[in-house]
């Protein structure tokens, strides 16, 4: 496979749309006229403004993001966030829920520990994370500073198909794997971040999209890097920005514009999710563990049930041109990463590739 394009099931960072590799690649030298590369210009120059104002415009048009939001393009991946959301939100009451449904919350959950007194409002531990709780199994505190979830948990394959009933708690929530696969309203959210890796550039840059009002209420030690109202204030540029990250992440911009926008891309990731989810329960050798009401249109899992004859899968797909499908270590078994990027041609054929092993073994 070395001189052909693989189809990449990765996790993150993932595949990008292919029109959008050529099109970098042309500019890669010469951007515009401008006699260099976007990863050589000055974040301060002209040229990086247009591209960072524009690239803003396309995202917030492209999430419909109302006016009393900010979008900050910064640094650190979405686990700096981890520590970022309870330093600039819980100061208002000293107490925030989480819900836990996978390693990323769990994670997250353990971290803001450290800045308050944290409930854990939902849990799927119960059951190996293979569900998503329901609205009347979360347990709310009314005086919690803000209720946290990861709407896709991309190691256990769910995702939240509902948006939580919170009463006058801001909603904070992780989208890094499921961020512009669906429209989503902004307006009732207090804060939405996702790294970039999955579905909307390289790794590198993590987006943040902010309720104004919410800002500037930060616990006093909070480090400047972290404080959400200093990043609205300098416009997501105190230090140097990740410029060829939001340089991509406007070219996919283009590209999902392409596709029909969010609502087009919903439906189209669906299609590929049922599918894939289609061939697995119709199959004699593969099961997912996930129940059909939470599972992911974004990380499907599934496996034998054999170590051995798993392993044997991902070989024998790898040498097929099907990269990056063992599951996460947490879990085993096989997962497909199927974010935006990734082609229909590229399911199609992975369950061509499914229905014949699961005949030959």
């Amino acid at each position: 496979m070395e001189n052909q394009r693989v189809f990449n099931f990765s996790a993150g960072p993932s595949m990008l749309p292919l029109e959008v590799l050529q099109r970098a690649g042309a500019e890669i030298t010469n951007y515009q006229g401008s006699g260099m590369s976007v990863m050589e210009m000055s974040h301060r120059s002209k040229v990086f403004q247009k591209i960072f104002d524009d690239t803003q415009a396309k995202f917030r048009a492209a999430l419909n993001i109302p006016e009393g939001y900010k979008v900050l393009f910064l640094q650190g991946g979405a686990s700096t966030q981890f520590s970022a959301v309870p330093l600039n939100l819980i100061g208002t009451t000293g107490k925030a829920d989480y819900a836990v449904t996978g390693n990323f919350s769990k994670l997250a959950c353990k971290e803001a520990q450290k800045y308050g007194a944290i409930s854990v409002a939902a849990t799927s531990e119960d059951k190996n994370h293979t569900y998503i709780p329901a609205q009347e199994q979360l347990k709310l505190d009314p005086e919690a500073a803000y209720f946290y979830y990861c709407a896709n948990n991309t190691i256990y394959g769910t995702e939240w198909q509902y948006v939580p009933e919170t009463g006058a708690v801001p909603l904070v929530c992780d989208m890094s794997s499921n961020i512009l696969s669906r429209p989503v309203d902004v307006s009732k959210y207090g804060v939405i971040f996702a790294g970039a890796q999955k579905n909307m550039a390289p790794a590198g840059l993590t987006v943040v999209i902010v309720k104004e009002e919410l800002a500037g209420k930060e616990l006093p030690y909070t480090p400047q890097m972290l404080g959400y109202k200093l990043m609205i204030d300098k416009d997501s540029m105190n230090n140097t920005p990740p410029c060829w990250c939001i340089y991509i992440l406007g070219l996919v911009l283009d590209w999902l514009e392409s596709q029909g926008g969010v609502a087009g891309m919903e439906k189209i990731k669906h299609g590929k999710a049922k599918l894939l989810y289609d061939a697995i329960d119709a199959s004699r050798l593969f099961t997912c563990a996930v129940e059909p009401g939470s599972r992911s249109d974004m990380n499907v899992v599934f496996r034998t049930g054999d170590e051995a004859l798993d392993a044997k899968f991902v070989a024998e797909a790898t040498a097929a041109g099907f990269t990056n499908l063992k599951g996460h270590r947490n879990v085993g078994g096989m997962r497909a990463s199927i974010y935006n990027a990734m082609p229909v041609e590229g399911v199609e054929k992975l369950v061509d590739f499914i229905q014949a092993f699961d005949k030959a073994n």
